[in-house]
């Protein structure tokens, strides 16, 4: 009898760890090794189980999925990228990443990137890639934003260009980009967002949204000293006391 595909989790939504580990459990030949909530757990747990297979989040607090898999060196098991932000799904699968999957994903789409890395760890593929993607992380440069945000509509996962986005708004567990006169959901929290956009171009005026600054008609007052600013469509947002001067200065309002 084959051994057990030894796998650890590694995400830190509990939502999504669940997702892969339920979906994990319907395979008989599958052994979850452990999970990871953050990048250094995610080093950790690695490093003690050496399991065979990783789902590997690749934005987590701590270390994001790639600086875990530099960590990790040459040692790195196989590596399925899990990704909400497809500009990093098409970075890692480019160079010859073993697969990834772009939340949120289908069952089907799942299975096939099991099978995918099923296929690579049998035909002993693994190091070969391992290789080819460290030498791509350390020749990369450091510091990239988002220029697209893979997002699921109406059954399909379509990709939303950032240049296109006007404003950002929170909405519980969803972050909603604004585009024109429609409106994306995407799974992800404001300051993952905000970490992944460009300072120079936007800028989150309150806790619970990001505006991108040249779609900025005009900065309000309001009664209270409180702030708000309309954008050029017309839609208004609240400024929070704590980011008005930095946005009165990044719009030129002295």
């Amino acid at each position: 009898m084959p051994e057990k595909l030894r796998v650890v989790i590694a995400d830190d939504e509990p939502l999504a760890r669940q997702r892969i580990e339920d979906l994990l459990r319907k395979d008989d030949d599958v052994e979850i090794a452990g999970s990871a909530s953050t990048g250094n757990e995610a080093v950790e747990i690695i490093r003690q189980t050496n399991p065979d297979l990783v789902f590997l989040d690749v934005q987590m607090p701590e270390k994001n999925g790639f600086e875990v898999f530099e960590a990790i060196g040459d040692e790195m098991p196989a590596t399925i990228f899990v990704t909400a932000f497809n500009q990093f799904a098409l970075k890692a699968f480019d160079v010859a990443a073993l697969d990834y999957l772009v939340k949120p994903f289908d069952d089907e789409r799942f299975a096939q990137a099991l099978h995918r890395a099923r296929k690579a760890i049998d035909l002993r593929e693994v190091d070969k890639m391992t290789r080819r993607l460290l030498q791509f992380l350390h020749e990369e440069p450091k510091r990239k934003f988002l220029d697209r945000i893979a997002v699921e509509s109406r059954g399909q996962v379509r990709v939303v260009p950032v240049a296109k986005i006007d404003y950002i708004t929170a909405s519980g567990p969803y972050a909603e980009l604004h585009v024109g006169d429609k409106t994306y959901a995407v799974r992800e929290r404001m300051q993952t967002l905000e970490e992944q956009l460009d300072p120079e171009v936007f800028f989150r005026v309150h806790r619970s949204a990001i505006v991108r600054l040249d779609r900025v008609d005009a900065l309000l007052h309001r009664p209270g000293g409180d702030y708000a600013l309309r954008l050029k469509d017309g839609t208004e947002l609240d400024v929070s006391r704590a980011r008005r001067d930095e946005l009165q200065q990044r719009l030129g309002i002295k």
